[in-house]
């Protein structure tokens, strides 16, 4: 199962980042680094595969959170490397959260639970109509105000089906 971990901050760096020494798919993967307030750095690779959140393009100076497995293996260097799953780049008045959500749409953290309302936009990573349930799934949700009770509630605008 997959644990999704953030880690916020500016990006510092975007590069290409080889996979292989034929230069096969050479510009395919990129390498962002990525620090935080307290000046830690966190380098993501980035691949075809990674969702960014309504494909924004991100660039140097901003503001971003990267989503990977925690449950993964990473190889053992500094900075620490991780394969991003998810990038959000930081809009105001929006929050996101990447997480899995149980049958009573509470996340694992059991920080966030989900209210949902007939204007809740439910869709697949590809922007198609999600006409399930989105209980007992990873989501990435997007919300704006929530309430300051344990679990926060809110009624999310959108929510991704990661399948």
């Amino acid at each position: 199962m997959v644990k999704f971990q953030p880690f916020s901050g500016t990006v510092t760096m975007i590069a290409d980042f080889p996979i292989s020494p034929n230069g096969e798919n050479e510009g395919c993967y990129k390498m962002f680094s990525v620090n935080d307030e307290s000046g830690r750095q966190v380098n993501f690779v980035v691949e075809p595969r990674t969702y960014f959140l309504d494909n924004v393009m991100v660039a140097i100076g901003d503001r971003v959170t990267g989503y990977y497995d925690a449950n993964a293996p990473v190889p053992m260097i500094y900075p620490p490397q991780y394969r991003a799953l998810v990038m959000v780049k930081e809009t105001p008045y929006q929050n996101v959260k990447v997480d899995f959500f149980n049958s009573q749409l509470v996340s694992s953290d059991g920080t966030l639970k989900l209210n949902l309302s007939p204007n809740t936009r439910i869709l697949l990573e590809n922007g198609q109509a999600f006409t399930r349930s989105p209980a007992n799934r990873n989501l990435i949700v997007v919300y704006g105000p929530s309430t300051f009770s344990i679990p926060a509630q809110t009624t999310p605008y959108k929510i991704i089906v990661l399948c």
